[in-house]
């Protein structure tokens, strides 16, 4: 998946693009979702989940840092870090239940610096463009010890 920028002008196509993010993800890849409030992260992510087989609702898991959703092959895993400081004055298994091996992470307001979000695939940045119009960024971040630094 190389860079991409998209403009979308409403929820339907910022969900639409969400599932063509999913068809090129694998189990145990995190995605970085960056933007302001109300830029359309959540929308992006229920896309992406509806395209891996969730059928419950997808909700912003703000008040609770994190949701997860039975999909068809993985689990799809939803968090929302904008209430944590740094993740290292965390618990360090705070992220264990949503990251790695048989789950697919989406993360907004990621503390990119964090070990457990050390390896993310992928980072999406979301912008505000006027009424319902987003510009939407994916960028295909380097392996781990790749030029270009760790993902």
């Amino acid at each position: 998946m190389a860079v991409r920028s998209v403009e979308t002008t409403g929820p339907a196509e910022t969900e639409t693009l969400g599932a063509e993010l999913a068809g090129a993800l694998d189990d145990g890849d995190v995605v970085l979702v960056l933007g302001e409030l109300g830029s359309g992260k959540t929308t992006l992510v229920r896309g992406a989940a509806r395209a891996l087989g969730v059928s419950d609702p997808v909700t912003s898991p703000t008040f609770s840092i994190g949701h997860r959703y039975a999909a068809d092959a993985v689990t799809v895993s939803h968090l929302d870090l904008y209430r944590l400081d740094r993740l290292e004055q965390e618990d360090p298994a705070l992220l264990a239940d949503y990251v790695g091996p048989g789950r697919i992470a989406f993360v907004e307001w990621p503390q990119e610096a964090s070990e457990e979000l050390a390896g993310a695939r992928v980072r999406v940045t979301l912008s505000h463009r006027g009424g319902d119009r987003r510009s939407i960024e994916v960028d295909e971040l380097p392996p781990p010890g790749a030029a270009g630094g760790p993902r």
